[in-house]
């Protein structure tokens, strides 16, 4: 029994155990790269970054140049845009301000109007009021002044 586990064992780790092949392949990919190309790569590498700095540098001033003018007249324009939609804007307007205006003056007549209805109105109750009082002031003085010749001896 423990020959066929030890057997069931090897055989696992020769079919599921990659690790010493894959060190194997390790050492080998490291030894082909350093040893036998003596570092070629890493040289070239090297220079291609170089060159790749310096076209870098060149087009990047170019290029800052460039998009600084194209920010500018693209600044230029959109204000001009804006410009012109406020003067667009404007125009739509108006209309709808006269149209307010005209209608609030409307609602300002028919208040002004009720306003002079309702005075009118209040006036007619005061000079009412007015006339009832001043025709029982005559009537009191009316009646003192009989009274008073009653008891004045002519």
């Amino acid at each position: 029994m423990e020959k066929i586990i030890k057997d069931v064992g090897d055989v696992q780790s020769r079919l599921l155990d990659h690790r010493p092949i894959i060190s194997a392949e390790i050492r080998y990919f490291v030894r082909e790269f350093e040893e036998k190309r003596g570092h070629r790569e890493s040289r070239l590498l090297e220079n291609l970054n170089k060159m790749v700095v310096e076209s870098n540098d060149q087009i990047q001033s170019t290029n800052v140049e460039d998009m600084n003018q194209q920010l500018s007249d693209i600044i230029k324009r959109l204000e001009a845009a804006n410009h012109m939609a406020e003067r667009v804007q404007q125009r739509e307007q108006e209309p709808q301000q006269s149209i307010q205006l005209q209608t609030n003056m409307e609602r300002l007549k028919d208040e002004w109007d009720e306003f002079l209805k309702e005075q009118q109105r209040q006036k007619e109750v005061v000079n009412e009021e007015h006339a009832k009082a001043v025709a029982q002031l005559s009537i009191k003085y009316s009646e003192m002044k009989r009274d008073l010749t009653k008891f004045s001896p002519i």
